[in-house]
Protein backbone atom coordinates (compact mmCIF):
# COMPACT_ATOMS: atom_id res chain seq x y z
CA UNK A 1 0.00 0.00 0.00
CA UNK A 2 1.35 3.44 -0.94
CA UNK A 3 0.53 6.72 0.77
CA UNK A 4 1.32 9.20 -1.99
CA UNK A 5 -1.64 11.58 -1.88
CA UNK A 6 -2.24 11.38 1.85
CA UNK A 7 0.82 10.17 3.75
CA UNK A 8 -1.18 8.34 6.37
CA UNK A 9 1.24 5.89 7.99
CA UNK A 10 -0.32 3.34 10.38
CA UNK A 11 1.54 1.87 13.31
CA UNK A 12 1.22 -1.66 11.93
CA UNK A 13 0.00 -3.56 8.89
CA UNK A 14 -0.11 -7.36 9.32
CA UNK A 15 2.47 -9.09 7.11
CA UNK A 16 1.12 -10.31 3.79
CA UNK A 17 2.99 -11.93 0.89
CA UNK A 18 0.19 -12.62 -1.62
CA UNK A 19 0.15 -16.40 -1.31
CA UNK A 20 -1.91 -16.61 1.87
CA UNK A 21 -5.29 -16.98 0.14
CA UNK A 22 -3.92 -19.67 -2.19
CA UNK A 23 -2.60 -21.75 0.69
CA UNK A 24 -5.78 -21.35 2.73
CA UNK A 25 -7.78 -22.48 -0.31
CA UNK A 26 -5.51 -25.52 -0.60
CA UNK A 27 -6.18 -26.41 3.03
CA UNK A 28 -9.92 -26.21 2.39
CA UNK A 29 -9.62 -28.23 -0.80
CA UNK A 30 -7.72 -30.93 1.07
CA UNK A 31 -10.61 -31.12 3.56
CA UNK A 32 -8.17 -30.83 6.45
CA UNK A 33 -8.75 -27.58 8.30
CA UNK A 34 -8.70 -28.56 11.99
CA UNK A 35 -4.93 -28.57 12.40
CA UNK A 36 -1.83 -30.78 12.27
CA UNK A 37 -2.13 -31.09 8.51
CA UNK A 38 0.29 -30.22 5.72
CA UNK A 39 0.75 -26.56 6.62
CA UNK A 40 1.10 -27.13 10.34
CA UNK A 41 3.87 -29.62 9.56
CA UNK A 42 5.58 -27.22 7.17
CA UNK A 43 5.58 -24.43 9.78
CA UNK A 44 6.66 -26.69 12.64
CA UNK A 45 9.48 -28.22 10.61
CA UNK A 46 10.66 -24.79 9.50
CA UNK A 47 10.82 -23.54 13.10
CA UNK A 48 12.56 -26.69 14.27
CA UNK A 49 15.17 -26.54 11.51
CA UNK A 50 15.68 -22.78 11.76
CA UNK A 51 16.09 -22.69 15.53
CA UNK A 52 17.52 -26.11 16.32
CA UNK A 53 14.86 -26.77 18.95
CA UNK A 54 14.22 -30.39 19.88
CA UNK A 55 10.47 -30.02 19.39
CA UNK A 56 8.14 -27.35 18.08
CA UNK A 57 4.37 -27.40 18.45
CA UNK A 58 2.19 -24.71 16.88
CA UNK A 59 -0.38 -23.28 19.28
CA UNK A 60 -3.42 -21.03 19.09
CA UNK A 61 -1.43 -18.15 20.63
CA UNK A 62 1.77 -17.32 22.47
CA UNK A 63 -0.46 -17.01 25.54
CA UNK A 64 -1.40 -20.67 25.15
CA UNK A 65 2.20 -21.64 24.49
CA UNK A 66 3.10 -20.05 27.83
CA UNK A 67 0.20 -21.81 29.52
CA UNK A 68 1.50 -25.10 28.15
CA UNK A 69 4.96 -24.30 29.49
CA UNK A 70 3.42 -23.56 32.88
CA UNK A 71 1.67 -26.95 32.85
CA UNK A 72 4.82 -28.76 31.72
CA UNK A 73 6.79 -27.01 34.47
CA UNK A 74 4.19 -28.31 36.95
CA UNK A 75 3.58 -24.87 38.42
CA UNK A 76 1.44 -25.22 41.55
CA UNK A 77 -0.50 -22.89 43.87
CA UNK A 78 1.95 -21.11 46.12
CA UNK A 79 4.84 -21.25 43.65
CA UNK A 80 6.64 -18.07 42.65
CA UNK A 81 7.79 -17.16 39.16
CA UNK A 82 10.29 -14.36 38.54
CA UNK A 83 9.71 -12.06 35.56
CA UNK A 84 9.88 -8.39 34.54
CA UNK A 85 6.85 -6.17 35.08
CA UNK A 86 7.48 -4.55 31.70
CA UNK A 87 5.78 -7.20 29.59
CA UNK A 88 2.42 -8.23 28.18
CA UNK A 89 -0.21 -9.63 30.56
CA UNK A 90 0.07 -13.15 29.11
CA UNK A 91 3.52 -13.55 30.64
CA UNK A 92 1.96 -13.40 34.10
CA UNK A 93 -1.49 -14.84 33.30
CA UNK A 94 -0.11 -18.27 32.43
CA UNK A 95 1.20 -18.68 35.97
CA UNK A 96 -1.56 -16.86 37.83
CA UNK A 97 -3.99 -19.37 36.30
CA UNK A 98 -1.99 -22.10 38.04
CA UNK A 99 -2.18 -20.31 41.39
CA UNK A 100 1.39 -19.01 41.32
CA UNK A 101 2.64 -15.55 42.25
CA UNK A 102 4.47 -13.44 39.66
CA UNK A 103 7.48 -11.82 41.34
CA UNK A 104 8.42 -8.75 39.33
CA UNK A 105 11.95 -7.38 39.26
CA UNK A 106 13.31 -4.23 37.68
CA UNK A 107 14.51 -3.92 34.09
CA UNK A 108 17.72 -2.71 32.51
CA UNK A 109 17.26 0.78 31.04
CA UNK A 110 19.42 -0.02 28.02
CA UNK A 111 17.54 -3.04 26.58
CA UNK A 112 14.27 -2.85 28.56
CA UNK A 113 14.88 -6.50 29.49
CA UNK A 114 14.86 -8.03 32.96
CA UNK A 115 17.92 -6.99 35.00
CA UNK A 116 19.73 -10.28 35.36
CA UNK A 117 21.72 -8.98 38.34
CA UNK A 118 18.52 -8.62 40.39
CA UNK A 119 17.09 -12.09 39.82
CA UNK A 120 19.04 -14.03 42.41
CA UNK A 121 18.06 -11.84 45.33
CA UNK A 122 14.38 -12.34 44.43
CA UNK A 123 14.62 -16.13 44.77
CA UNK A 124 12.88 -17.76 47.74
CA UNK A 125 12.16 -21.35 48.72
CA UNK A 126 8.93 -21.02 46.69
CA UNK A 127 10.56 -19.93 43.44
CA UNK A 128 9.93 -22.43 40.65
CA UNK A 129 10.84 -20.65 37.41
CA UNK A 130 12.39 -17.62 35.75
CA UNK A 131 10.66 -16.06 32.73
CA UNK A 132 12.97 -13.76 30.75
CA UNK A 133 11.16 -11.62 28.18
CA UNK A 134 13.19 -10.75 25.08
CA UNK A 135 11.88 -7.24 24.50
CA UNK A 136 11.81 -6.00 20.89
CA UNK A 137 13.52 -9.21 19.79
CA UNK A 138 16.70 -8.33 21.70
CA UNK A 139 17.90 -11.12 23.97
CA UNK A 140 18.17 -10.98 27.72
CA UNK A 141 21.55 -11.81 29.24
CA UNK A 142 20.89 -15.53 29.02
CA UNK A 143 24.25 -16.92 30.19
CA UNK A 144 23.77 -15.27 33.57
CA UNK A 145 20.12 -16.30 33.79
CA UNK A 146 20.87 -19.92 32.91
CA UNK A 147 23.66 -20.03 35.46
CA UNK A 148 21.32 -18.76 38.18
CA UNK A 149 18.67 -21.28 37.16
CA UNK A 150 21.14 -24.16 37.22
CA UNK A 151 22.50 -23.28 40.66
CA UNK A 152 19.02 -22.93 42.15
CA UNK A 153 17.39 -25.79 40.22
CA UNK A 154 14.89 -23.50 38.49
CA UNK A 155 13.07 -23.87 35.18
CA UNK A 156 13.60 -21.21 32.51
CA UNK A 157 10.68 -20.33 30.22
CA UNK A 158 11.66 -17.83 27.53
CA UNK A 159 8.98 -15.38 26.48
CA UNK A 160 10.29 -14.99 22.95
CA UNK A 161 6.99 -13.67 21.58
CA UNK A 162 8.90 -10.95 19.74
CA UNK A 163 12.03 -12.99 19.10
CA UNK A 164 11.53 -15.09 15.95
CA UNK A 165 14.79 -14.91 13.92
CA UNK A 166 16.73 -13.32 16.79
CA UNK A 167 19.77 -14.92 18.42
CA UNK A 168 21.99 -14.71 21.50
CA UNK A 169 25.60 -15.74 20.94
CA UNK A 170 24.48 -17.62 17.85
CA UNK A 171 21.62 -19.48 19.55
CA UNK A 172 18.01 -18.88 18.55
CA UNK A 173 15.86 -17.20 21.17
CA UNK A 174 13.40 -19.68 22.61
CA UNK A 175 15.93 -22.54 22.53
CA UNK A 176 18.20 -21.54 25.41
CA UNK A 177 15.86 -22.25 28.34
CA UNK A 178 13.76 -25.32 29.01
CA UNK A 179 10.85 -23.88 27.02
CA UNK A 180 10.43 -21.04 24.55
CA UNK A 181 7.25 -19.30 23.44
CA UNK A 182 6.76 -17.59 20.06
CA UNK A 183 3.93 -15.32 18.93
CA UNK A 184 2.42 -15.15 15.46
CA UNK A 185 -0.10 -12.43 16.30
CA UNK A 186 -0.95 -9.91 13.59
CA UNK A 187 1.48 -7.41 15.14
CA UNK A 188 4.46 -9.76 14.89
CA UNK A 189 7.06 -10.14 12.13
CA UNK A 190 5.34 -13.33 10.93
CA UNK A 191 1.64 -13.79 11.51
CA UNK A 192 -1.21 -16.29 11.40
CA UNK A 193 -3.68 -13.74 12.82
CA UNK A 194 -3.75 -15.32 16.25
CA UNK A 195 -1.19 -18.03 16.89
CA UNK A 196 2.04 -19.09 18.51
CA UNK A 197 4.41 -21.95 19.13
CA UNK A 198 6.06 -23.70 22.05
CA UNK A 199 9.68 -24.76 21.66
CA UNK A 200 10.74 -27.65 23.92
CA UNK A 201 14.31 -28.59 24.83
CA UNK A 202 13.49 -31.35 27.34
CA UNK A 203 12.96 -34.61 25.49
CA UNK A 204 11.38 -36.22 28.56
CA UNK A 205 8.29 -33.97 28.32
CA UNK A 206 7.67 -33.96 24.56
CA UNK A 207 5.00 -36.68 24.72
CA UNK A 208 3.36 -34.92 27.66
CA UNK A 209 3.31 -31.68 25.66
CA UNK A 210 1.54 -33.41 22.77
CA UNK A 211 -1.06 -34.76 25.18
CA UNK A 212 -1.69 -31.38 26.82
CA UNK A 213 -2.06 -29.71 23.41
CA UNK A 214 -4.57 -32.34 22.24
CA UNK A 215 -7.10 -31.88 25.05
CA UNK A 216 -5.37 -34.41 27.29
CA UNK A 217 -5.54 -37.25 24.75
CA UNK A 218 -2.87 -39.40 23.12
CA UNK A 219 -4.23 -38.49 19.69
CA UNK A 220 -0.76 -37.62 18.32
CA UNK A 221 0.44 -41.17 18.95
CA UNK A 222 -2.68 -42.49 17.22
CA UNK A 223 -1.99 -40.52 14.05
CA UNK A 224 1.62 -41.74 14.07
CA UNK A 225 0.27 -45.30 14.15
CA UNK A 226 1.77 -46.03 17.57
CA UNK A 227 -1.60 -47.01 19.06
CA UNK A 228 -4.82 -48.35 17.50
CA UNK A 229 -7.13 -45.85 19.23
CA UNK A 230 -6.72 -42.73 21.30
CA UNK A 231 -8.27 -41.79 24.61
CA UNK A 232 -8.17 -39.25 27.46
CA UNK A 233 -5.01 -39.85 29.48
CA UNK A 234 -4.26 -36.56 31.30
CA UNK A 235 -5.47 -32.99 31.86
CA UNK A 236 -5.12 -30.81 28.78
CA UNK A 237 -6.83 -28.26 26.60
CA UNK A 238 -7.40 -27.31 22.96
CA UNK A 239 -4.16 -25.59 22.01
CA UNK A 240 -4.07 -26.80 18.40
CA UNK A 241 -4.51 -24.04 15.78
CA UNK A 242 -6.57 -24.31 12.62
CA UNK A 243 -4.84 -25.55 9.50
CA UNK A 244 -6.05 -22.38 7.77
CA UNK A 245 -4.10 -20.27 10.25
CA UNK A 246 -1.01 -22.37 9.60
CA UNK A 247 -1.50 -21.94 5.86
CA UNK A 248 -1.51 -18.17 6.30
CA UNK A 249 1.69 -18.36 8.36
CA UNK A 250 3.48 -20.61 5.88
CA UNK A 251 3.20 -17.96 3.16
CA UNK A 252 5.48 -15.79 5.31
CA UNK A 253 7.85 -18.38 6.75
CA UNK A 254 8.84 -19.54 3.28
CA UNK A 255 10.23 -16.02 2.64
CA UNK A 256 11.20 -15.31 6.25
CA UNK A 257 14.71 -14.17 5.36
CA UNK A 258 13.38 -11.67 2.86
CA UNK A 259 10.94 -10.26 5.43
CA UNK A 260 13.68 -10.10 8.04
CA UNK A 261 16.08 -8.27 5.73
CA UNK A 262 13.42 -5.74 4.74
CA UNK A 263 12.56 -4.98 8.35
CA UNK A 264 16.22 -4.62 9.31
CA UNK A 265 16.71 -2.22 6.41
CA UNK A 266 13.89 0.01 7.67
CA UNK A 267 15.13 -0.30 11.27
CA UNK A 268 18.60 0.83 10.25
CA UNK A 269 17.15 3.70 8.23
CA UNK A 270 15.31 4.95 11.34
CA UNK A 271 18.44 4.54 13.43
CA UNK A 272 20.63 6.49 11.03
CA UNK A 273 18.05 9.18 10.37
CA UNK A 274 17.40 9.93 14.05
CA UNK A 275 21.02 9.99 15.26
CA UNK A 276 21.24 13.77 15.08
CA UNK A 277 18.50 14.05 17.72
CA UNK A 278 20.61 11.90 20.03
CA UNK A 279 23.63 14.14 19.45
CA UNK A 280 21.46 17.13 20.35
CA UNK A 281 20.33 15.45 23.57
CA UNK A 282 16.64 15.13 22.65
CA UNK A 283 16.06 11.37 22.51
CA UNK A 284 17.61 7.95 23.11
CA UNK A 285 17.70 5.16 20.52
CA UNK A 286 17.54 1.37 21.00
CA UNK A 287 20.63 -0.44 22.31
CA UNK A 288 21.68 -3.79 20.85
CA UNK A 289 24.32 -5.70 22.88
CA UNK A 290 27.19 -7.07 20.80
CA UNK A 291 26.26 -10.70 21.53
CA UNK A 292 22.72 -10.19 20.21
CA UNK A 293 21.33 -10.34 16.68
CA UNK A 294 17.87 -8.78 16.61
CA UNK A 295 15.00 -9.08 14.15
CA UNK A 296 13.81 -5.47 13.87
CA UNK A 297 10.57 -6.38 15.58
CA UNK A 298 10.02 -2.77 16.57
CA UNK A 299 11.67 0.60 16.42
CA UNK A 300 11.30 2.78 19.47
CA UNK A 301 12.78 5.98 20.82
CA UNK A 302 12.82 7.39 24.32
CA UNK A 303 11.76 10.94 25.09
CA UNK A 304 12.64 13.06 28.10
CA UNK A 305 9.54 12.20 30.11
CA UNK A 306 5.87 11.20 29.95
CA UNK A 307 4.62 14.67 29.00
CA UNK A 308 7.05 14.95 26.11
CA UNK A 309 6.09 11.46 24.94
CA UNK A 310 2.39 12.38 24.96
CA UNK A 311 3.07 15.60 23.07
CA UNK A 312 5.20 13.78 20.47
CA UNK A 313 2.59 11.07 19.87
CA UNK A 314 -0.10 13.73 19.46
CA UNK A 315 2.08 15.77 17.10
CA UNK A 316 2.84 12.76 14.94
CA UNK A 317 -0.85 11.88 14.87
CA UNK A 318 -1.71 15.38 13.66
CA UNK A 319 0.71 14.75 10.81
CA UNK A 320 -0.74 11.36 9.84
CA UNK A 321 1.80 9.18 11.62
CA UNK A 322 0.42 6.61 14.05
CA UNK A 323 2.92 6.14 16.88
CA UNK A 324 2.14 4.58 20.23
CA UNK A 325 3.48 3.75 23.66
CA UNK A 326 3.77 0.21 24.98
CA UNK A 327 3.08 -1.78 28.15
CA UNK A 328 1.69 -0.37 31.36
CA UNK A 329 3.96 -2.18 33.87
CA UNK A 330 2.11 -5.16 35.32
CA UNK A 331 2.92 -4.44 38.95
CA UNK A 332 0.93 -1.21 38.74
CA UNK A 333 -2.12 -2.85 37.10
CA UNK A 334 -5.08 -3.94 39.27
CA UNK A 335 -4.45 -7.64 38.65
CA UNK A 336 -0.71 -7.18 39.20
CA UNK A 337 -1.38 -5.61 42.59
CA UNK A 338 -3.73 -8.46 43.47
CA UNK A 339 -1.80 -11.48 42.22
CA UNK A 340 1.85 -10.41 42.10
CA UNK A 341 4.48 -8.44 43.95
CA UNK A 342 7.47 -6.32 43.02
CA UNK A 343 10.76 -7.33 44.57
CA UNK A 344 13.21 -4.53 45.22
CA UNK A 345 13.09 -1.00 43.85
CA UNK A 346 11.22 0.09 40.75
CA UNK A 347 14.11 2.24 39.60
CA UNK A 348 13.67 1.93 35.85
CA UNK A 349 10.53 -0.03 34.96
CA UNK A 350 7.98 2.78 35.30
CA UNK A 351 10.32 5.60 34.38
CA UNK A 352 11.56 4.00 31.17
CA UNK A 353 8.14 2.73 30.10
CA UNK A 354 6.79 6.29 30.45
CA UNK A 355 9.40 7.55 27.97
CA UNK A 356 9.10 4.93 25.23
CA UNK A 357 7.50 5.70 21.85
CA UNK A 358 7.04 3.00 19.20
CA UNK A 359 7.25 4.19 15.60
CA UNK A 360 5.59 2.48 12.61
CA UNK A 361 7.32 -0.79 11.70
CA UNK A 362 5.99 -3.49 9.39
CA UNK A 363 7.05 -5.52 6.35
CA UNK A 364 5.29 -3.31 3.80
CA UNK A 365 6.83 -0.10 5.19
CA UNK A 366 8.74 1.82 2.51
CA UNK A 367 11.86 3.98 2.72
CA UNK A 368 9.88 7.10 1.80
CA UNK A 369 7.49 6.43 4.67
CA UNK A 370 10.34 5.96 7.15
CA UNK A 371 11.80 9.24 5.92
CA UNK A 372 8.42 10.90 6.43
CA UNK A 373 8.26 9.69 10.04
CA UNK A 374 11.83 10.84 10.67
CA UNK A 375 10.97 14.24 9.18
CA UNK A 376 8.15 14.82 11.64
CA UNK A 377 9.98 13.49 14.68
CA UNK A 378 12.66 16.04 13.85
CA UNK A 379 10.04 18.69 13.22
CA UNK A 380 8.67 18.15 16.71
CA UNK A 381 12.03 18.80 18.29
CA UNK A 382 12.73 21.61 15.84
CA UNK A 383 9.71 23.41 17.30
Amino acid sequence: MKYLDTPLIPFNIPPFTGKEAEYIANAIKNQKICGDGEYTKLCSDWIREKTGTKKCLLTTSCTHATEMASLLAEIQPGDEVIMPAFTFVSTADAFVLRGATPVFVDIRPDTMNIDETLIEEAITERTKAIVPVHYAGVSCEMDTIMDIAKRHNLIVIEDAAQGVMSTYKGRALGTIGDYGCFSFHETKNYSMGEGGAILIQREDVIEQAEIIREKGTNRAKFFRGQIDKYTWVAPGSSYLPSEMNAAYLWAQLEIADEINEKRLKMWNRYNEGLKSLVDEGHIELPFIPSECVHNAHMYYIKTKDLKERTDLINFLGENNVKATFHYVPLHSAPAGLKYGRFHGEDKYTTRESDRLVRLPMYYQLEESEVDYVIKYVKAFYGK
